[in-house]
């Protein structure tokens, strides 16, 4: 059975029972587990994690499971697909019955299209539009469906590529009529459309208008000095001819009083493109391949053009061309003349969706892919209300804009146009500044991932315009989290585990801030950063770097009431950024450094308005005492503060101290109590898996292990291990990765594996080393006299 028309047949299950199209992964998915390929295997080949994969499979199987009437998984639904194609349901029309008679050998990748036209068909639609940008295929498919029907007779109409040069309606008709059916046509055209409609109702036969929009108005609509084509269209559109029409078009017809059906053509999948160049000897690098096909959308006509330029000038090397066009997508003359026409007729037809179209380039469409209306509306700011609308639609029915479920994208190489004519604008720094007001306004507050990383778009578009304190103020503003913390976004971002994003926005901007209270924030921030990333002496200078510029900064402060928060906020950075050093030491394992600075941040705060920071820092300190062999000390430090814990309520109501209850947790282990240390644990885990802390959740992870590993449950012990080192590994946490690899190398110790103990605490005396931390690097080869 061919898999494409599986894919095709499935395809047009899908939309029949849900209304939308398979997806891209979908798809993928399908025809990688038709191939018998592992999910990691499909996440490799596709670019994302194999976590992922696996939701959207999951998500698939039970969509299908669902409207197929059985258990459709994995490993069955091959023989299910095959079984189900081969009894179809009396409902739903099987487009393998209706696959190409003969089909081009030149014809790839649209199975799934022709079947879909024949279910449009099927459903009484005589004319069909078949939308798209240029060079995506429409006329191919057009021409290869209407050639591979069961067709009597083809009719074809080619539009004039200029308006000017269109044919009139009425002499197209006459044509039809004497050349190509043997009659004379009328002296009116009411009459020559009768002939030629009673020849509809009693012949099959297919028809091509091809390239409809130069005889579109801005609306959408037939020129006035082409409506007789209004006319032809409603008789090919009557429900009892036995035609069927195919129109193509790169913008959407509006014309309310014709009853036409829309079909807005995708790019060709990437497995299409595969066999493509496959076919012509291009030896096919997966990874290239897959960013080719993403940037140009699939797009046929960039397809050949691409592979041409393959074969010719680089003799076949993919790998070689990419790298020599990645970064100038519109380098290639005919790719760029593809783009560059659609653009031009735009700015003539409508040139107020023309400034939209360019506005839009602006947009990274990255780690956000898609806008929302919102964001389009802000950029329409000179536009009133009530056009925005009707502006946005105009952008949309001309297929340079993608849309699916209210969110609009360009493609890379649609975007390249767009942002070049936005750049040799006078509009660049505005637009920018919108967008940037925009992702501000649009994140109120954060509970995943995805809500962060959209209130960072805003950074990237001040720094389009270089206006870099206000690239800090988008890092540095507050917001409530899902672990009911008042955070910067910056902070919040690196406690989600999204190290690198934040690094990579702090960095550039510093020698360009200077405001000292900003500098603060952004040293303060960064010294975190810094010692997650195994960087300790350098995280240790940025807090010293916070503590002083905070210190100077109070010092000019008056005692004048506006000030009173900037006294505090000022006042916080330094007991954070003290309490922080204090954290980093124990991780240099120098801890008598570590217990001065606790101590400090105590007596600083203690019964001020920052008395929380007092808390933590007892924690901090119950749990150097614990390690330093001081265990009467440590036990009262910590009973004291799980005792406000529980007061409080706050291990039952919030995670907002997740990362100190887990160091109270760490504690109560090294103290022997492991009842208590268990329960925190598992207190912190709930919090992390409902609040993505990846770096917490590991930490917890890495205490369980080390509590079942003294209670010699070695199977429990290692997965906790193994899965901690995972996440850790994930975000780039080195200095927790360290001491997941020694508590692993401990664990395998106690096992009586010696060459894994090895090897683990090999790799944590490696990493150790890296962070230039020598007393920890003592500490693992000593493993066997002191712990």
């Amino acid at each position: 059975m061919d898999a494409e028309a599986i894919l095709a047949w499935v395809d047009t299950l899908v939309l029949s029972k849900t209304g939308q199209r398979l997806n891209d992964l979908q798809r993928t998915i399908l025809w990688k587990v038709w191939q018998g390929k592992k999910y990691f295997e499909i996440a490799l080949s596709y670019g994302c994690t194999e976590g992922h994969v696996k939701d959207v499979s999951s998500d698939l199987w039970k969509l299908l499971s669902k409207h197929l009437g059985e258990k459709i998984t994995k490993t069955n639904c091959r023989s299910a697909l095959v079984r189900h194609l081969h009894t179809p349901s009396p409902t739903l029309h099987t487009p393998s019955l209706h696959l190409p008679l003969s089909p081009s050998p030149h014809f790839i990748g649209r199975t799934a299209a022709i079947a879909y036209l024949n279910t449009l068909i099927h459903q009484g639609n005589n004319v069909i539009v078949i939308q798209g940008e240029g060079g995506l295929g429409k006329t191919t498919l057009a021409q290869q469906f209407l050639q591979t029907q069961e067709f009597e007779l083809v009719l074809e109409l080619l539009m004039a590529k200029e308006t000017q040069n269109i044919t009139a309606a009425e002499r197209v008709v006459e044509e039809w009529l004497k050349q190509d059916l043997g009659l004379e046509p009328g002296i009116e055209f009411g009459v020559t459309l009768g002939r030629l409609k009673r020849q509809l109702h009693t012949r099959r036969i297919g028809i091509l208008i091809d390239n409809l929009e130069p005889a579109l108005d801005q609306q959408g609509r037939l020129l006035a000095a082409h409506r007789s084509y209004v006319e032809l269209l409603r008789i090919l559109a009557d429900s009892r001819v036995q035609s069927v029409t195919l129109i193509t078009s790169r913008d959407r017809l509006c014309e309310s009083s014709l009853n036409v059906t829309h079909y807005r053509l995708p790019g060709l999948d990437q497995s299409a493109w595969q066999q493509y160049f496959c076919d012509r000897q291009i030896a096919v690098d997966a990874s290239t391949l897959q960013k080719m096909h993403q940037s140009y959308g699939g797009n046929a006509k960039a397809m050949g053009i691409l592979s041409g330029i393959i074969q010719e000038d680089f003799a076949g090397d993919m790998v070689a061309y990419w790298h020599e066009y990645e970064v100038d997508l519109l380098g290639t003359t005919d790719v760029k003349d593809l783009v560059t026409s659609q653009a031009n007729r735009l700015q003539n037809l409508d040139p107020q969706a023309y400034r939209l179209f360019c506005r839009l380039g602006c947009y990274r469409y990255q780690d956000v892919p898609s806008i929302s209306i919102q964001g389009l509306r802000c950029l329409l700011w000179d536009v009133p209300s009530a056009q925005q609308r009707q502006t946005i639609a105009s952008l949309r029915n001309r297929s340079l804009v993608e849309c699916q479920h209210g969110e609009y994208w360009l493609h890379p190489v649609i975007r390249a146009e767009a942002i070049t004519r936005l750049r040799a604008s006078d509009e660049w720094q505005i637009v920018n500044q919108k967008a940037a007001e925009f992702w501000t306004s649009s994140v109120q507050t954060i509970q995943a991932t995805k809500d962060a990383l959209q209130a960072l778009e805003a950074y990237y578009h001040c720094i389009a315009v270089q206006d870099y304190e206000a690239a800090s103020q988008v890092i540095l503003r507050s917001r409530n989290n899902q672990w009911q913390q008042f955070l910067p976004l910056g902070s919040t971002l690196y406690r989600m585990g999204l190290l690198q994003p934040v690094l990579a926005a702090i960095l550039p901007i510093i020698p360009h801030i200077q405001s000292h209270n900003h500098l603060s924030e952004l040293y303060n921030i960064l010294g975190d950063l810094y010692w997650i990333t195994g960087k300790i002496h350098a995280a240790i200078a940025c807090q010293e770097k916070t503590i002083s510029l905070a210190t100077q900064a109070l010092q000019t402060l008056t005692d004048a009431l506006e000030t009173k928060h900037q006294r505090y906020y000022l006042k916080m950075l330094e007991v954070d950024s003290r309490l922080s050093i204090g954290l980093y030491q124990i991780d240099l394992w120098e801890l008598e450094f570590a217990a001065l600075q606790f101590q400090q941040v105590i007596d600083l705060a203690t019964n001020t308005a920052h008395h929380r920071w007092a808390e933590k820092a007892t924690v901090c300190l119950a749990l150097v005492k614990s390690y330093s062999g001081l265990k009467e000390e440590s036990t009262t430090l910590a009973d004291v503060v799980y005792q406000s814990l529980l007061d409080q309520h706050l291990t039952e109501q919030t995670g907002r101290f997740a990362y100190f209850i887990q160091i109270l947790g760490q504690t109560y282990v090294n103290l022997g109590e492991f009842a208590q240390a268990t329960e925190l644990f598992q207190k912190v885990l709930t919090f992390a898996e409902a609040g993505h802390y990846t770096q917490t959740k590991a930490k917890a992870l890495i205490g369980l292990a080390e509590i079942q590993r003294q209670q010699a449950r070695f199977d429990v012990a290692l997965n906790n291990h193994l899965t901690a080192i995972d996440l850790l590994d994930k975000i780039g946490a080195k200095c927790d990765l360290a001491q997941a690899y020694f508590q692993l190398g401990l664990t395998y110790q106690s096992m009586g594996k010696a060459s894994d103990s090895q090897t683990n605490c090999d790799r944590a005396i490696q990493l150790f080393t890296e962070m230039q931390a020598p007393k920890q690097v003592k500490k693992v080869l000593n493993r066997g006299l002191d712990i």
